[in-house]
């Protein structure tokens, strides 16, 4: 018997755009032989207050399946499920494909969590660990398997001072929301005076920011799995970008990046870093597919953490597709493995 799986698009941040794309490859790619698939987006809706420049007030949220009629079926949020002419949908398991709040931040998570629905991604705790750069870099330092760059991690609603951070990092550095991702809001600041800007631009997008020190070298991910209880970590990809660092222009602007796949580095990184990538893995607890984004300091021959994207984007373009048909394999096959290692853990 078909089992039905809710895959889960949109969301509530900058990257609700790339989740639509991610969620359109994900649904053409799960074999409908095996699954029934409900396409369900979550979205905010805002207007502006007190004119048209005015802050954003909140004032609906949905969540919704569009029928095979066009007819817009809200989603029961006491149970996740659906009434499709008269008869009510529940889900076996659940495919999350949102990028930002609430689909990488722990929220669906814990909902789907207390409801003992199955999800394809990392649980709630991890979720929201890794989700917040500046914590997340504070958890993987203590652990000692990886060099961290040193940061600086500031709040909106608390006092900062530009000289005292300025003397406690070494320019240039990287300022970046603490809780985003598709670069949105980031810059690099090369002297002191860019940096008043740079924070400005990065508070936009979030209630906290990260300052880090810039570490030159190669930017390298590593995606990986576990299924049965054996790892699999895909082809490694170096990401080579024509700008200044990897911002959102560059992702997603055809020309502007290119990304090998597999990285062509020696055995003596690519090994360090796949060691690396497994060690994090078991110890933030993760689940699911997984990217871990990685500078190798040429320099020093030393090996930085960037970061973890628990729900990497799926886009035709995206890295993990990439790493994916580079491992020779089908998507139809690597999202199959990832939604029954999901039923099977819980």
């Amino acid at each position: 018997m078909k089992k039905n799986i809710a895959l889960v698009a949109g969301g509530y941040s900058g990257e609700y755009v790339i989740s639509v794309k991610s969620a359109a490859v994900i649904e053409n790619h799960i074999d409908s032989n095996l699954y029934n698939v409900y396409k369900i987006i979550i979205a905010k809706k805002s207007w502006p207050h007190n004119g048209p420049d005015g802050p954003a007030i909140f004032v609906e949220e949905s969540w919704t399946h569009r029928g095979a009629d066009g007819q817009e079926i809200a989603v029961d949020k006491n149970d996740f499920s659906l009434t499709i002419g008269g008869k009510k949908v529940t889900f076996d398991a659940v495919f999350i494909g949102i990028h930002g709040t609430p689909g990488e931040d722990g929220r669906l998570q814990g909902y789907f969590e207390m409801l003992g629905i199955p999800f394809t991604s990392c649980g709630m705790v991890t979720s929201a660990l890794t989700f917040n750069k500046g914590f997340c870099n504070k958890v993987v330092a203590a652990l000692n398997v990886v060099n961290v760059s040193k940061s600086v991690h500031i709040f909106r609603d608390q006092p900062y001072d530009t000289k005292t951070i300025l003397q406690e990092l070494k320019l240039p550095v990287f300022v970046k929301p603490a809780e985003g991702g598709s670069s949105i809001g980031m810059s690099k600041v090369n002297t002191a005076d860019e940096l008043p800007a740079a924070i400005d631009k990065a508070f936009k997008e979030d209630v906290q920011i990260l300052i880090e020190e810039f570490v030159k070298g190669r930017e390298i991910t590593c995606g990986l799995y576990r299924s049965e209880g054996k790892f699999t970590v895909l082809p490694l990809t170096e990401i080579i970008s024509s700008k200044e660092f990897f911002d959102y222009e560059a992702k997603y602007t055809p020309g502007m990046s290119k990304e090998v796949t597999p990285a062509e580095v020696p055995e003596e990184i690519a090994e360090p870093i796949r060691k690396t990538a497994q060690e994090l893995y078991n110890r933030l607890n993760c689940q699911g597919i997984v990217r871990m984004d990685f500078i190798w300091e040429e320099a020093g021959n030393r090996l930085f953490f960037l970061e973890v994207n628990t729900m990497p984007g799926q886009s035709e373009n995206s890295i993990v597709p990439q790493m994916v048909r580079a491992a020779g394999k089908t998507l139809q096959e690597f999202y199959g493995t990832l939604i029954e290692d999901c039923l099977k853990r819980f």
